[in-house]
């Protein structure tokens, strides 16, 4: 079963684009979205080491590539990334309109 936003989720924020020289300490270490946020990684240029490692869910890892879909990120699920050489990505956040 693929996880993904609901179909009547929008968009609401992007990030800047990050890269392996830039990315902040708190992508790289273990975070989660709030209640009701899910979150698109997107791979612009290199490959990104994407980690789901949440007592919820089965650890995972996948590397993002411009070529693969983006990482999902779910509501309140820990996750954290990590570049693999050079890098740019940023990250879509999507929520249900209230």
């Amino acid at each position: 079963m693929r996880i993904g936003p609901p179909p009547d989720a929008v968009p609401y924020k992007r990030t800047p684009s990050f890269t392996e020289e830039n990315v902040p300490a708190g992508l790289l270490a273990d975070h989660d979205t709030k209640e009701g946020t899910w979150g698109l990684i997107v791979v612009e240029k290199g490959q990104l080491r994407y980690i789901v490692d949440d007592l919820r869910r089965p650890r995972s890892e996948r590397i993002l590539t411009p070529d693969t879909d983006p990482g999902v990120v779910e509501p309140t699920v820990r996750h954290r990334v990590a570049p693999l050489g050079v890098v740019r990505f940023h990250v879509e956040f999507l929520r249900i309109p209230t």
